[in-house]
């Protein structure tokens, strides 16, 4: 694997995501989660992803299909289209990303507008809606 992190920074994993998902060190921002939980996707550190998900909905995670998922796909690279709030201040936040990867060689992407809330002082994933592409239009 590259020493780059997978997230997009163009920083060092090792500076970067990884102390997130060992857990020497916690994500201060929504931003800062949604890529460490990218990064985990790519490699396949499903425990971090339901660590990661608020407590409240965790019912909700299947580990299973998730570590299948992670496995099965080729992971391309995370784009962060927006964020709002999620700072280190603020107790929610929203980030909308773009994951792409491939799946039995079919190129994918997934558009996500994802939520985010503090408990106890610490990020947590809650909760997220696809994001449909705009329609096209006619000029």
């Amino acid at each position: 694997m590259s020493d780059f992190c997978p997230c997009g920074t163009g920083r060092p994993y090792a500076d970067c995501c990884e102390p997130f998902i060992t857990g020497k060190r916690l994500p201060l921002t929504a931003e800062e989660l949604m890529r460490s939980r990218y990064s985990a996707y790519t490699r396949v550190e499903t425990g971090y992803i339901l660590q990661t998900t608020h407590p409240d909905h965790r019912g909700d995670f299947d580990e299973k299909g998730t570590r299948e998922w992670a496995e099965s796909s080729q992971w391309e690279g995370l784009e962060i289209v927006n964020t709002t709030a999620g700072g280190p201040d603020d107790a929610e936040g929203k980030v909308e990303f773009i994951a792409r990867y491939r799946d039995r060689d079919v190129r994918r992407t997934h558009h996500e507008l994802a939520d985010f809330r503090k408990l106890d002082g610490v990020w947590y994933f809650t909760d997220g809606v696809g994001v449909k592409p705009a329609p096209a239009t006619s000029v």
